[in-house]
């Protein structure tokens, strides 16, 4: 397993790795105040966090969703996070004209799963030198993750990680294959799981979902051996100006971290037994 570091985060380490914050920068107050949180919560717990956010959202339902704050203005906020909390933040990127800018803000570039095999953005984000973040396709075996790894470390890219957020099942829902996880892990990189788009039901004007499976998804994944959690949080989720029916209660984070390690311990002591 490839180990390297993200900032003052370690990827591919015994801790499990957390990569969390809003869906989309809504206001630099939010931000500012789900990292706060956040970081606080992971120290506690001596885990490695990277803040997440997106600046902008491409991929919307409908065409009057909420896409984000200007473009300038949210990679300032990102900026000034990774600066005022000394944590490294991720962002997405959508087009290769995106991504030059994106890497002066961010230390993670993340390729969205409906991009995972866009070779020009692929090649673009691992040009950086950043870490990549690609998203396994809702559409992709997970065996054919290998393909874009191929990609980013042909392109030079030495710090690459790969996240499961569900499979299409049928029209307007997605299931997790826990079995991903350990195809993923496989390919020799650090595999994260996304604990909060995996509970989305797509379709209609406004994408769904059902936060009550994130607990238990969870606990699988980790027992799973996965090496990091991806999710998102909100002050007030019902509120949120995109995936309102899936992002945490940020009350609830702490809980949610909890019982990561305590799976996490019961797994590494069942290990060395």
């Amino acid at each position: 397993m490839n180990r390297f570091s993200i900032g003052k985060a370690e990827a591919g380490g015994p801790r499990l790795l957390v990569v969390a914050g809003p869906c989309v920068i809504e206001s630099a107050d939010l931000c500012l105040r789900v990292a706060e949180h956040v970081k606080t919560l992971c120290v506690a717990r001596d885990l490695p966090f990277v803040f997440k956010a997106s600046y902008r959202k491409a991929n919307r339902s409908s065409g009057s969703s909420f896409t984000g704050l200007p473009m300038e203005e949210s990679l300032a906020v990102l900026a000034r996070i990774g600066r005022e909390f000394e944590v490294p933040v991720l962002t997405d990127v959508h087009e290769e004209a995106e991504v030059a800018a994106a890497a002066e803000a961010a230390d993670v570039l993340q390729i969205p799963a409906f991009l995972c095999r866009q070779t020009g953005l692929l090649v673009a984000a691992a040009r950086t030198g950043r870490t990549v973040n690609v998203k396994k396709g809702q559409f992709l075996a997970p065996g054919d993750m290998r393909n874009a790894v191929e990609k980013i470390t042909s392109a030079g890219g030495t710090k690459l990680l790969l996240t499961e957020r569900g499979t299409t099942f049928g029209y307007g829902d997605l299931v997790v294959d826990m079995r991903a996880l350990v195809v993923m892990r496989e390919l020799g990189w650090p595999v994260l799981f996304d604990a909060t788009h995996s509970l989305q039901r797509p379709g209609g004007v406004e994408t769904g979902g059902d936060r009550r499976f994130a607990f238990p998804l969870m606990r699988a994944a980790v027992a799973c051996g996965v090496d990091g959690l991806f999710f998102e949080a909100h002050p007030d989720p019902a509120r949120a100006l995109s995936d309102a029916a899936t992002q945490l209660p940020l009350e609830r984070v702490a809980a949610f971290l909890d019982e990561a390690c305590r799976v996490r311990d019961a797994v590494t002591e069942e290990s060395r037994a």
